[in-house]
């Protein structure tokens, strides 16, 4: 799915769908969908690799290349090893130390595995399908908290009530939003310790 298709998605979530007569400009639903898709990354990020290469005399690697990095999950040194070999590493900043005995001679590549946030533009999507609803329900949920507040104490066509059914929609989504990000969290810690348990020589 691409921004459009999300932002027209949102839209009918919302009851927004009238041209004519929007409560949220588009500007609006696409920080709120970027805020939810971020938020996703974090619990769900999508999962990358990258070939560095060593430093001669130098246990350290820059990983400042590897942008929209959440987190390192693993690194293989020396590679095409089987097992893979997988030497524990520390992280500071943008530079990973390699925690092995003699330093590399230099020029050697280094797998790291790593993972990072995923986007959602006009040409398309790193999510999965499967996780479209969530962001969607996400998303809903910022703009209309985002419009019950913009609305108290206004004149608003729908009723005095209006905005508090809008808080009360948003904060149910929201909590749903919430319980899917922790069991999407929990996954992956499970799936971390997967990837980074083996190492070998």
């Amino acid at each position: 799915m691409d921004l459009p298709s999300m932002r027209a998605r949102l839209r009918r979530d919302l009851r927004d769908s009238d041209p004519t007569n929007q409560r949220w400009p588009d500007e609006a639903l696409d920080r709120h969908i970027e805020r939810a898709v971020r938020e996703l990354s974090l619990a769900a990020p999508l999962e990358a690799s990258a070939s560095l290469r060593t430093v001669a005399g130098s246990r350290d690697l820059s990983v400042a290349t590897l942008t929209d990095r959440v987190s390192i999950e693993a690194v293989e040194y020396p590679v095409g090893h089987y097992p893979p070999s997988r030497p524990p590493f520390s992280l500071w900043g943008d530079t990973l130390t390699l925690q092995v005995g003699a330093p590399p001679d230099g020029g050697e590549a280094v797998t790291v595995h790593y993972s990072k946030l995923h986007t959602l533009d006009d040409t398309g999507s790193t999510l999965p399908p499967a996780l479209d609803d969530l962001v969607a329900t996400g998303a809903g949920a910022y703009a209309a908290l985002e419009w019950a507040s913009f609305a108290v104490n206004r004149v608003n066509v729908g009723g005095a009530d209006t905005w508090r059914h809008y808080h009360v929609w948003a904060q149910e989504r929201l909590a749903e939003f919430a319980r899917a990000l922790a069991r999407h969290g929990r996954a992956r810690r499970a799936r971390s310790g997967v990837l980074v348990s083996p190492s070998g020589g």
